[in-house]
């Protein structure tokens, strides 16, 4: 699986990219970092399309909204905040107790669509998440 780094340089024609001007600090560090986790989250209990894909996480989300800002955190290029509590992510692994299909991944892109549309103003750096995200989510597949 490509990393966000090595696909960004790859796409990254304007070269609004660099190590010091990562994902991370374009989308406002932290706060714009846990911005988009909570929209994603707020997208994904919201939005009645969205049911099935919110039917296969654990309930009551806080945890896991502290944990994805974190992976966030690392996978944007900012601090690694989820493998310095936790160790590398593995999300295969981690997400192999569930039947993760197509259709969840195509659900999971209009979530992180949505929730990109409300948290990030710049539509280059919209654009390059886009194809970063859908490989993630893509690389997630297992069934």
């Amino acid at each position: 699986m490509l990393g966000i780094k090595k696909l960004l340089s790859q796409t990254n024609k304007s070269k609004m990219l660099s190590p010091s001007n990562t994902p991370y600090m374009l989308i406002g560090e932290a706060k714009g970092t846990k911005a988009l986790a909570n929209a994603f989250y707020d997208e994904m209990e919201s939005n009645i399309h969205l049911q099935e894909l919110l039917a296969i996480h654990k309930q009551p989300l806080d945890d896991i909204r502290e944990k994805f800002s974190q992976y966030l955190s690392g996978w944007l290029g900012g601090p690694p905040l989820y493998e310095t509590k936790y160790g590398h992510p593995r999300l295969r692994q981690r997400h192999m107790h569930v039947a993760v299909t197509k259709k969840q991944a195509e659900l999971w892109m209009l979530c992180m669509n949505n929730a990109m549309e409300k948290t990030i103003e710049n539509d280059a750096l919209k654009k390059h998440l886009h194809q970063a995200f859908k490989q993630l989510a893509l690389h997630m597949v297992n069934q």
